[in-house]
């Protein structure tokens, strides 16, 4: 039983090393659309007068479900183009690695359509941004090392925002939560990705 059990494990690790591949060719278009889908969000939302909390919420848990779907789309593209296999074991745990802190996203934003609560906007976008870097983080043990770094970027900028918020109170506001996104969300995805578009396309040149 533990032989078969370390055999199981052994394959799991081989074949996250031969999709690795795939991931990295595939982050870089993910990121470039995550990020344009961001920026694209914050700069309407003034535009569409999102400015309770009930409002804030649903709009970017929509945008984050588009999000989502584009990325699904990107990555089954990918995986139909090289004709790997989509839904694969690595494809599971990193679905497994997300699914926890995705969850607690959704739950605190269901919460503000629910009760739509005066004052906590900022925190919920904190909130988002630090769950996300911990999702992003986790997913990164079956990643590339550098999505733990674009991981911790999220959760540090999260929380040095939350104490700034405690000296400077004037950021708690639902403008700026809406530029919060746009940053997080929106600009650093989108650098993310040219990031991650260059650097592949200079090993594919080398």
């Amino acid at each position: 039983m533990e032989t078969n059990l370390a055999s199981d494990h052994l394959q799991t690790i081989r074949t996250l090393m031969e999709r690795s591949a795939l991931y990295r060719r595939a982050l870089a278009p993910v990121m470039i659309v995550s990020g344009s889908i961001g920026l694209v969000a914050a700069g309407i939302a003034p535009l569409l007068k999102i400015d309770t909390s009930r409002s804030f919420a649903l709009f970017w848990l929509i945008v984050s479900a588009i999000a989502m779907v584009a990325a699904f789309l990107l990555v089954r593209r990918q995986a139909l183009r090289d004709s790997e296999n989509f839904w694969s074991l690595p494809t599971k745990r990193v679905t497994e690695a997300l699914l926890p802190a995705f969850f607690v996203g959704f739950a605190a934003g269901a919460y503000h359509i629910y009760s739509n609560p005066p004052t906590t906007v900022w925190l919920l976008a904190l909130g988002w941004i630090i769950v996300y870097g911990c999702a992003i983080h986790a997913a990164g043990f079956f990643m590339q090392n550098r999505m733990r770094l674009f991981g911790w970027m999220f959760i540090l900028g999260g929380c040095g925002l939350l104490f700034a918020s405690g000296i400077w109170p004037e950021l708690r506001t639902i403008p700026t939560a809406h530029w919060l996104m746009g940053s997080f969300f929106g600009f650093l995805h989108l650098a993310c990705g040219i990031y991650l578009y260059f650097t592949e396309k200079r090993k594919n040149a080398s």
